[in-house]
């Protein structure tokens, strides 16, 4: 792969060419139009590790996508300065801070596609396509093998694909029109949820990457970056998907380690002693002791160990360019540079403390029957309207005009694939706390305005 092309500034969806402006990059504009969305409103209340925080510290999807754009904006201008000057990129117009503005812009929306209730919330949307009982089985008849499997494998890095080239500006050609270089940075595994055989092992194939519903969206993504082509259906990932996925990694393992001990789920001094094992001795603080409070302490330690990370996984990718490159490197960064075992340490802590906790257990539950509950709900709803239009059930009619009309509109006129995705455009959108909310009223547990 060749970075003059791998940092294409065109648009997915739009024939006129990118422009490269000293002032203000379209880099920086893909940044813009994903902060101004109404899907990265949203995410104020999504989870990030404590389910409606009863709290206004502990992170949210939207804290924590600023935390890994700020993170990842540092790491893209670091590599970036190291690789245009071996490149020689000045001379083609790049500048190091195109490669942190790419980072940021693809790291700000990484989160995008959580449904609610974080993870459990995509397993509880597996599961029920998964399911053996009457409305998933009926769900399923009529699609196709690909089909079937965006469906019983859902995955929200895809949605956050579907919702930056499709769900938002819906009347554009791309959606957003992000750049292909952001796209392509956004994307940690470029590959279908059903592919052929392939030769290859490692990070990128752990999960799937778009729907088919956009299959056509991302070809022209691998294309216009020049990613390399593994399988049909299959490319190496973009570089700076790397990077990306490493400020998630800095941040989800760092930061949620300091909201465990703000919350009280984890000691003082454990967080300490773990943040103090990234740092190399020679950078330790001399006095603790004389801080303000141990929250100062633990709020220092976290910065310094963010910086000492953001310096090693700098130094991992050049070292690694060539393979990157070439597409044999497939690994990511803090799994190989010398804090990893330290990380590692703490994401095994958080995994048996913060995010066991017996409260957010029992929420994750609950957004099982959620989710489940309502998937039950509306499809069944949509379906019976779809195969009977007019004669379709009153009841049916009630609980389809509390939908979006695009979902009305897939069922008139669409497929069982058209209408299921956009049934799941809706459940997938919505916040922890109106899910909750919904699921109560259509349940009839309780009543608008109570």
């Amino acid at each position: 792969m060749q970075w003059s092309q791998l940092l294409s500034a065109d648009r997915l969806g739009r024939s006129k060419p990118g422009r490269r402006e000293a002032a203000r990059s379209d880099f920086q504009r893909d940044s813009d139009r994903i902060i101004f969305s109404s899907a990265f409103r949203r995410l104020q209340d999504k989870t990030q590790v404590f389910p409606l925080a009863e709290n206004d510290f502990a992170r949210t999807r939207l804290t924590h996508s600023l935390e890994v754009a700020s993170v990842g904006r540092s790491l893209g201008a670091l590599v970036g300065a190291e690789v245009c000057a071996r490149h020689g990129l000045g001379t083609l117009g790049v500048h190091p801070s195109d490669f942190g503005a790419i980072v940021h812009a693809a790291a700000l929306g990484h989160d995008l596609g959580n449904p609610p209730f974080g993870h459990s919330g995509e397993d509880a949307i597996q599961h029920w396509f998964k399911s053996d009982s009457t409305h998933p089985r009926e769900a399923r008849q009529g699609l196709g093998a690909a089909e079937t499997a965006d469906l019983e494998n859902y995955e929200g890095n895809a949605q956050g694909f579907r919702i930056l080239t499709r769900l938002q500006m819906p009347d554009n050609p791309g959606g957003l029109q992000l750049t292909h270089a952001t796209l392509g940075a956004f994307t940690k595994y470029p590959h279908a949820s059903l592919t052929s055989a392939i030769p290859h092992q490692g990070a990128s194939l752990k999960k799937f990457g778009y729907f088919q519903s956009e299959r056509e969206h991302f070809a022209s993504v691998a294309t216009q970056s020049g990613l390399l082509r593994r399988a049909p259906e299959c490319w190496a990932r973009h570089p700076l998907a790397f990077l990306v996925e490493a400020a998630d990694d800095i941040c989800y393992r760092l930061v949620d380690y300091e909201d465990g001990v703000r919350l009280g789920h984890l000691r003082y001094e454990d967080v300490r002693d773990a943040f103090l094992a990234i740092i190399p001795p020679a950078k330790h603080p001399r006095d603790l002791s004389g801080m303000t409070s141990n929250k100062a302490a633990i709020e220092m330690l976290r910065a310094m160990a963010i910086g000492e990370c953001l310096s090693q996984c700098t130094a991992l990718f050049l070292d690694h360019e060539s393979d990157v490159l070439a597409g044999k490197f497939d690994t990511p960064l803090t799994d190989l540079i010398p804090a990893a075992k330290a990380l590692a340490h703490i994401q095994e802590h958080s995994r048996e403390t913060i995010y066991a906790t017996d409260r957010g257990v029992q929420i994750e539950i609950a957004g099982y029957e959620v989710l489940g509950g309502l998937l039950d709900i509306f499809v069944s709803a949509v379906n019976d309207l779809a195969t009977r239009g007019e004669r379709a059930a009153r009841r049916s009619k009630k609980l389809a005009s509390q939908l979006p009309g695009e979902c009305i509109l897939a069922a008139r006129e669409g497929g069982p694939y058209q209408r299921l995705m956009r049934l799941l455009d809706f459940v997938s959108g919505m916040t922890d706390s109106y899910a909750v909310a919904l699921y109560r009223r259509v349940k009839g547990i309780a009543l608008p305005g109570t």
